[in-house]
């Protein structure tokens, strides 16, 4: 089988800790053959198929060069076994018009995941909003006046913007309010700009776990992304430690009540967050920490992954 990547450029990969790459040398490692762009190598034409530049690329089994180029072309997306969508954010205008683009390309026959509807009707801060009983205390506003309310009835809160990644632009206001309103006029833009606010976690002290599913199935282990030095973010991007460990009772309630629905969407892969006992993001953009808990556990991620692709790509 053909399989597309949509990705960021090859060049910028880290491959001892890249999802993406894992998922490609499991592809051909099975004989598939891979393939790769970014989304602005997408377009379309009226009278045409949606096409892309592509390079068919074979991982080399090293780590510098990691693959070599063994042709460019420009083909129909509608052409491959499957396209995996896997930029990562942010979501900005260009990530939404590629959803566009990788919805036509559906209509004239290509298979993709996730699915591009699926990835708009979940925005990543937003789609824990219809799970609230996993949930713990949360506000969604643009009155400054409300995140004042949410502060004085919880005492120790977290902001963040809907749009941040890896940890950006999240803050922590104690009890004593010490420059609430300063950070709320930074994130909210005097009410211009939508704030989520959610009570401090306490047990962000174990980690911000990471729980995969995959296909509507959680992975067996997850991945504890402890807050490092003070930090009160878990984020490997903003220096968690990452610790692989068996999923909790908690963790697989909420893998077991979601996944399904999820996965019935067109998502198959997903990446929940959970704080102790509380959901807090629902990833669908370009989930990770495949590497992380293989390396740790032993368990192979991309292996359940790609079986799932497999599967899927049979039925549709």
């Amino acid at each position: 089988m053909d399989l597309l990547f949509v990705a960021d450029p090859l060049a910028s990969f880290k491959i001892y800790k890249d999802t993406t790459f894992t998922m490609m040398r499991e592809a051909q490692k099975r004989g598939h053959r891979v393939f790769a762009c970014e989304p602005q190598h997408i377009g379309w034409e009226r009278g045409n198929t949606v096409q892309a530049d592509v390079q068919a690329i074979r991982l080399t089994g090293a780590q510098d060069p990691w693959f070599e180029v063994e042709k460019t072309e420009r083909m129909a997306l509608k052409d491959f076994g499957a396209i995996v969508m896997r930029k990562d954010p942010p979501f900005d205008s260009e990530f939404f018009y590629a959803t566009h683009l990788l919805e036509q390309a559906e209509r004239e026959g290509a298979k993709v995941f996730n699915k591009p509807r699926a990835l708009r009707d979940h925005p990543e801060k937003l789609a824990i909003l219809e799970f609230p009983q996993f949930i713990g205390p949360t506000l969604v506003t643009r009155d400054p006046q409300a995140i004042k309310r949410f502060h004085a009835e919880h005492h120790d809160i977290i902001l963040k913007p809907l749009d941040g990644m890896g940890g950006m632009g999240i803050f922590r206001v104690r009890e004593d309010g010490l420059n609430l309103g300063a950070i709320s006029e930074t994130l909210n833009k005097d009410g211009a700009q939508t704030v989520m606010v959610q009570k401090f976690l306490p047990a962000i002290s174990a980690g911000d776990k990471r729980v995969l599913v995959i296909g509507g199935t959680a992975v067996p282990f997850c991945l504890a992304r402890i807050p490092q030095g003070g930090e009160v973010r878990g984020n490997l991007a903003a220096g968690g430690k990452g610790v692989a460990q068996p999923l909790s009772d908690a963790d697989r309630t909420i893998a077991e009540a979601l996944g399904p629905v999820l996965a019935e969407r067109g998502l198959l892969l997903v990446g929940l967050d959970v704080i102790g006992e509380n959901l807090t993001e629902i990833n669908v953009t370009s989930p990770t920490c495949f590497r992380e808990i293989t390396d740790q556990t032993g368990f192979d991620v991309a292996a359940m992954f790609i079986d799932a692709l497999e599967a899927m790509v049979m039925v549709s």
